[in-house]
């Protein structure tokens, strides 16, 4: 029970953000309007990638200093759910878009980033499954997965701050700050983001416990 205290507050936290992004008062912004609940759900979403990602490369970096087999599928599956995550931002993302701009896809640079950086650790997926020897299919995909992170970083946080962007908080647009994010919006968003960093780290366990057990199974028979 010790162990699971952090997944049942993951657990109690992500059904108290849907509850209360649904239902609690936000402010009444002009354009946002009610489509402000969104982000409840879409900046969780990016956030739970990052950290999933972070913790990839941290992990691919251990992998090339010791070889240790379970270092490497910690990196592969924090990128398999880091990716499931990137799509769900990319989604809620698209609908707030097609509220608040007028279309679920313009062209903005902080969207062509997003879709760009997602692809990109699509093909860490592809470039794993073409690799059929084990050790080095983990070496090589450890050295890519090292590369690819800080370009994302320059894909979603750095390269929309340096030209024109619809997006808050990029191209000299204010982010979110106490005039938007008010008293009543923070009492869900922080419990939001807590909730859906622990779910996205919780499934990422299940499916590395659930990898171990495959390989284990393999080597057997």
């Amino acid at each position: 029970m010790r162990s699971n205290w952090w997944k049942i507050i993951a657990f109690l936290l992500v059904i108290y953000s849907i509850i209360g992004g649904l239902l609690f008062e936000v402010p009444h912004l002009p354009i946002l309007n009610e489509s402000i609940r969104n982000l409840y759900f879409h900046v969780p979403m990016w956030f739970s990638m990052i950290l999933l990602y972070l913790i990839s490369v941290i992990y691919s970096v251990k992998y090339l200093g010791s070889a240790n087999e379970n270092h490497d599928l910690i990196a592969v599956e924090s990128v398999n759910t880091g990716i499931i995550f990137g799509i769900f931002g990319l989604c809620t993302g698209m609908v707030w878009a097609n509220f608040t701009w007028g279309a679920p896809w313009p062209n903005d640079p902080k969207l062509n980033g997003s879709a760009i950086a997602t692809l990109m650790y699509l093909a860490y997926i592809v470039l794993r499954g073409s690799l059929d020897e084990e050790q080095k299919r983990a070496k090589i995909s450890a050295i890519y997965n090292i590369f690819a992170f800080p370009i994302m970083v320059v894909l979603i946080f750095i390269l929309p701050r340096m030209t024109d962007s619809l997006h808050p908080g990029n191209g000299g647009n204010p982010g979110f700050g106490a005039y938007d994010l008010d008293s009543r919006m923070r009492t869900v968003f922080y419990p939001a983001v807590i909730g859906w960093l622990l779910t996205a780290t919780w499934i990422m366990t299940l499916r590395y416990r659930v990898r171990k057990i495959e390989n284990k199974n393999n080597q057997i028979d």
